[in-house]
């Protein structure tokens, strides 16, 4: 498995969590740290054998995680990077397209293999604060600092609906089977149908939330200044577990790592990472949150503050091609075969 975290201070941080043989513990190994951007870094994303990076240099840089190497840096947008999100079919070992999020207000589409750009969409009037993929890749969704939510068709690459919120959301991510659709306004977690945007219900954090993850059996990870990493029934809208004083500063980034092929659901521990600003990634197994005080099973201290995290499974995929210099495509399937 791998993580990647990016840093305040320009740096990105790659790393492998694998198994000790005699120990039969689990260790943070180091895969790479450099200052990637020439500012602050905002938002990471990973799939398989590649990463990207987003920074408030406007640009993005993308990684091939098997040769810990740097491959290209994508330069469409004219603000700062917010958020990237990778879409991986299910029937694919390598992500299929790459967006990004940026505070110029729009949505860059790029095909992931070669990284050429197809699309900009003129998603909201002020920044992007965060977007969501559907599992389906058809759509996706966009929060923005003009307090608006915005879907964007993939396949025709525009913005499809536009609506206004009572209060600008900072987040938003689709559960896994796409059925729903979370934001966060603050401390404030909204549950809403995919189908008609209808809220369910909402959900109350003692403190603003900064980082949010979904997981299976409907549950939804956050984290933020209160330092825990909590767990919601998203089902009920009621806490299903929290572990408590996670990190000693707010935590910035949280990711649910998918298992390993090789174990069985009962052998493999579902295990949650999750970054801090005070630059401590620790990764977690939720089974043992009922415990008084659960102990990580790694962690890394890279003693800067970070700002983000993503992971996935990291296995012995084809290595990403190289950032295109083709000119722009303009397309009517942007998204093509999605």
């Amino acid at each position: 498995m791998s993580i990647v975290a990016g840093s305040y201070e320009k740096f990105i941080w790659g790393f492998k969590l694998k198994s000790l043989k005699k120990s039969q513990t689990l260790t943070l190994t180091p895969l790479f740290s450099y200052p990637s951007h020439l500012s602050p870094i905002k938002s990471v994303a990973v799939a398989g054998p590649v990463a990207a990076s987003g920074g408030t240099d406007d640009s993005v840089k993308v990684y091939d995680l098997s040769s810990c190497s740097e491959i290209g840096t994508l330069t469409d947008h004219s603000g700062a990077v917010t958020s990237l999100s990778f879409f991986s079919p299910s029937s694919l070992s390598f992500p299929r397209n790459l967006l990004s999020a940026s505070d110029d207000g729009s949505v860059c589409i790029y095909d992931a293999d070669p990284f050429v750009h197809l699309k900009t969409i003129a998603a909201h009037k002020k920044g992007v604060n965060d977007l969501s993929i559907h599992p389906s890749g058809k759509l996706a969704l966009t929060v923005g600092r003009d307090s608006c939510l915005a879907m964007l068709n993939l396949v025709r690459g525009r913005r499809s609906f536009y609506c206004r919120l009572g209060k600008e959301a900072s987040l938003v991510k689709f559960d896994l089977s796409g059925d729903k659709f979370y934001m966060v306004m603050e401390e404030k977690v909204c549950v809403h149908e995919a189908e008609d945007a209808k809220l369910v219900f909402e959900m109350e954090n003692p403190k603003r939330v900064l980082c949010a993850a979904p997981g299976s059996n409907g549950l939804l990870f956050t984290g933020g200044e209160d330092r825990n990493i909590t767990a919601w029934d998203t089902a009920s809208g009621k806490v299903a577990y929290c572990i408590e004083d996670a990190h000693s500063a707010r935590v910035k980034g949280i990711v649910v790592l998918s298992r390993n092929d090789s174990g069985t659901a009962d052998d493999d521990p579902y295990m949650v990472a999750s970054a801090s600003s005070d630059g401590v990634i620790r990764v977690w197994d939720v089974r043992m949150a009922n415990r008084e005080k659960p102990n990580p099973l790694a962690e890394a201290n890279t003693k800067s503050r970070l700002t983000c995290l993503a992971g996935s499974s990291l296995k012995s995929f084809k290595g990403p091609q190289v950032v295109s210099n083709a000119p722009k495509k303009e397309q009517d399937a942007v998204m093509e075969g999605s």
